[in-house]
């Protein structure tokens, strides 16, 4: 069966409709719609369901869509392998991070030895981040928390203290450290549920028995650097994604109790990739 039929049946379980497929694979909508219908009389199988010009998958689509997305990556691959010989001199290689300050380095790094070669970043939540390596939209993802499953391979980057940052006028600011006893009813913002510094931090004031004062609940590191900005609290960042500011100083804790780790994840089946193989040999 033509693999650019797979490739629409992906597009069109991405974007929830036909005339969104259409326009991302730069296809007419009569072609798509065709290609669909061919692939379902010859398999004798419903893979969407239909509601207006909305289309979501049926179970039977469920299970083709991971099977369609390995195809088209394996496809991609052989291309790229047939194309350069193995050798990385071009192709392109997808990463997905939550952030950018560790993803940045490996790209540079990565660069470096195989010049020839695009890199791309999605940048996303962890869920989503996830979500993109599982169905195959990225090679590789970077992500600050442990996930532990039989289908991904997880090696660890790198660790990082999790610091405090005062507004100048706190009397925090002229300290180079506290003690975690002392964060007891201090004001702190925290990230929202789910963050894996927020985690991190609240274990640590668990196992000390501190309790600060939560003013806010703040959903984005640069709402919470303005926030700190403002007097409104202490922050909470790890040590290698802090920004310095002339508003705000950097307040280490006391033997370091709380801290991140960064994770470079990829499918297991895919860890003998040229692609992945080389990033991965790289960082």
């Amino acid at each position: 069966m033509s693999s650019a039929r797979y490739r629409t049946f992906v597009a069109v379980a991405h974007h929830g409709s036909l005339s969104a497929a259409a326009r991302a694979l730069g296809l007419s909508q009569p072609t798509i719609s065709s290609q669909i219908a061919t692939l379902e009389r010859q398999s004798q199988v419903e893979l969407f369901h239909r509601q207006g010009y909305r289309m979501s998958l049926s179970s039977a689509g469920h299970k083709l869509l991971s099977l369609a997305q390995k195809l088209i990556a394996l496809e991609s691959e052989a291309d790229f392998f047939l194309r350069d010989s193995g050798k990385l001199h071009q192709g392109e290689l997808k990463i997905g991070a939550v952030g950018p300050f560790h993803v940045i380095e490996m790209v540079a790094a990565y660069r470096a030895q195989h010049p020839g070669m695009q890199l791309s970043i999605r940048m996303g939540n962890s869920q989503q981040v996830l979500h993109d390596l599982e169905r195959y939209t990225t090679d590789v993802a970077v992500l600050a928390g442990l996930y532990e499953r039989p289908e991904l391979v997880v090696r660890e980057y790198a660790r990082h203290a999790i610091i405090l940052f005062a507004h100048v006028d706190h009397p925090f600011a002229q300290r180079a450290q506290v003690q975690m006893h002392e964060l007891q009813g201090q004001p702190l913002l925290l990230r929202e549920q789910g963050s894996t510094t927020r985690t991190a931090m609240e274990s640590a004031l668990q196992a000390a028995g501190v309790q600060p004062r939560r003013s806010l609940e703040i959903g984005s590191r640069e709402a919470i650097r303005e926030a700190v900005a403002r007097g409104l609290g202490l922050g909470a960042v790890s040590e290698a994604e802090f920004i310095p500011d002339p508003r705000f100083r950097p307040v280490r804790i006391a033997g370091d109790p709380a801290s991140t780790t960064t994770y470079v994840y990829c499918m297991a089946e895919r860890r003998d990739s040229i692609l992945i193989s080389s990033f991965l040999a790289v960082i």
